[in-house]
């Protein structure tokens, strides 16, 4: 397969991904919006950070290696020591969540269960679903690899769909259940996942249509499952050490990804109200980074992972591949800043009203405003680094990858101790801060192995990252009007505010003087009243004698 037809499929893939999150996670985006409105801060707290820590670091720890090192793989490979290898992450998983939810249940703060009810039964269940996701790990793969544009799109977003709609049935009928509801839905949701690969893969391996692409590495779907391959090796050892390589990286990738839950979640420096509403607020803010740049940086990480030969030099590779790669990262970082600029600027002045739409008072009030506004800043450094990174890690060899981790491992210690003393300093704002200065180290090194990749080759693929005179001013003048946008909104809010009061201030002084004037004339009304009721002689009803 040429550079080229690559190129086209990662672009259908990145571009229909796209399309489809974007529909499907504004479905999502309402019904969040509306359950949002009948839960407390403390429920919210628990299950988007404490839960969800739980079953992330346990998916992460299980298979980001794996996924990353299979992925890497080409045409020529025997798939069945592939799948063996990715049958691993079972077992793997059943030991992270054992390992994990007894931490959760005995080494961490448990909840008042007057406030959050059912917390055990809920670190079990999302220990669960972390497996049960875990079985349709080969099927994922396979899909990524033949590059099925829709299926992975279309199988998450139906889940995260229904999820959401099972969640908000059971909160508005039965509320009392706690963190019950929570952990059905996020089991409901493992399950449904799995069962639309299984679905797409039987269909597909059944039909006619599957017998005559021979790209397909598999014939029916017992070839999936484990078993011994024809030269007698369990897994493909290279895979293997490249997995432990990638194991190494991934363990500190989670840490950097989910620092700022991990403090939150042993260190207590923020109740779980508090917790809530960063989530809340982080979970909003990374929408777009979600939307836009995951489904980007997944798929043209394939894309590089497919046309450049990992660990060797761009000197030595197929000059038509290098061309076409260094066109291409160009491009994405273009797209990359150009976007996240666009973001950092129109929601720095318009995230209050955000706030105020999606969550009401909750979370337009107080820190919220300032959490979204910093966060904006954040995702403009995502989007470059999401772009960086993907390429990155296709191009790294073995041995570049272990020295990064070591990297990795330095950012990671600082980034923790950064956390912590940001957040004692400036709140819930430090964790983004020290997000932001997470990923600009990230991001440094990145662009300085894409420069020592591309030095020795005529291709400056980082000029993607240079704005004109023309469109930086462009970006300036935005800024200022949508700054005085906020601020005349804000003085108008204030002046109708001050003219509500004022109103109603002389509407009671008024209603006070007519108080006022009216008590002397009842008094007059009431002391003649008495008078008269003093001064005139009762009637007398006896009879009139006759003479």
């Amino acid at each position: 397969m040429g550079s080229q037809e690559v190129l086209g499929q990662a672009a259908r893939l990145a571009s229909s991904g796209l399309l489809l999150q974007v529909l499907f996670r504004l479905i999502t985006f309402v019904l969040n919006a509306f359950i949002l409105r009948f839960l407390s801060k403390e429920i919210v707290g628990i299950v988007n950070v404490r839960l969800t820590l739980l079953y992330s670091t346990t998916i992460f720890l299980a298979r980001e290696a794996f996924r990353r090192a299979c992925l890497s793989g080409g045409a020529q490979r025997d798939w069945s020591q592939t799948f063996n290898l990715l049958w691993l992450t079972v077992p793997l998983g059943v030991f992270w969540s054992l390992l994990l939810g007894w931490v959760w249940l005995h080494l961490l703060e448990v909840p008042d269960p007057n406030v959050v009810p059912h917390y055990g039964t809920g670190v079990v269940v999302f220990g669960l679903s972390a497996v049960v996701e875990l079985l349709g790990e080969p099927l994922w793969v396979l899909a990524q690899t033949q590059m099925f544009v829709k299926l992975k799109v279309i199988a998450e977003s139906l889940s995260v769909i229904l999820k959401s709609v099972l969640t908000a049935f059971l909160v508005l009928w039965l509320p009392h259940w706690g963190l019950y509801i929570f952990s059905l839905a996020q089991l409901f949701y493992t399950a449904l996942l799995v069962l639309c690969y299984v679905t797409y893969f039987t269909k597909l391996l059944g039909s006619s249509e599957s017998t005559k692409q021979q790209a397909l590495p598999v014939s029916r779907m017992t070839d999936l499952l484990p078993s011994i391959t024809r030269s007698g090796a369990f897994v493909n050892w290279k895979e293997a050490k490249l997995t432990w390589s990638f194991f190494k990286q991934s363990f500190l990738k989670q840490i950097l990804t989910e620092g700022e839950r991990y403090i939150m979640t042993f260190l207590n420096v923020l109740n779980f109200g508090d917790q809530g509403v960063y989530d809340i607020v982080n979970n909003l803010g990374s929408l777009v980074a979600r939307l836009i740049f995951q489904p980007i940086e997944e798929s043209f990480y394939i894309f590089f992972a497919k046309v450049l030969e990992r660990g060797k030099d761009a000197t030595l590779q197929k000059q038509e591949d290098v061309a076409v790669a260094a066109a291409v990262l160009e491009s994405l970082l273009k797209l990359a800043l150009l976007a996240g600029l666009t973001i950092t600027i129109f929601g720095f002045a318009y995230s209050q009203l955000a706030l105020d739409i999606y969550g009401g008072a909750m979370l337009s009030s107080g820190s919220g405003p300032v959490l979204l506004r910093s966060y904006c800043l954040y995702v403009l450094l995502l989007a470059i680094n999401g772009v960086t990174e993907c390429f990155t890690f296709a191009a790294m060899s073995k041995e570049e990858v272990d020295r990064y981790n070591f990297t990795m491992l330095a950012l990671s210690s600082s980034f923790l101790v950064l956390s912590y003393l940001l957040t004692q300093w400036c709140g819930s704002v430090g964790f983004i801060l020290a997000n932001c200065f997470n990923m600009g180290i990230r991001i440094t090194q990145s662009l300085c192995f894409i420069h020592r990749y591309y030095r020795k080759s005529p291709h400056r693929p980082l000029a993607g990252l240079y704005l004109s005179p023309a469109l930086l001013g462009a970006f300036v003048l935005s800024g200022g009007i949508t700054g005085v946008s906020e601020s005349t909104e804000a003085t108008c809010t204030g002046l109708g505010v001050l003219s509500s009061l004022a109103l109603r201030a002389k509407l009671q002084l008024k209603r006070k003087r007519k108080l006022l004037s009216a008590q002397p004339a009842r008094r007059s009304r009431q002391g003649r009243f008495s008078s008269l009721l003093t001064i005139t002689p009762a009637p007398s009803w006896e009879p009139r004698k006759s003479h």
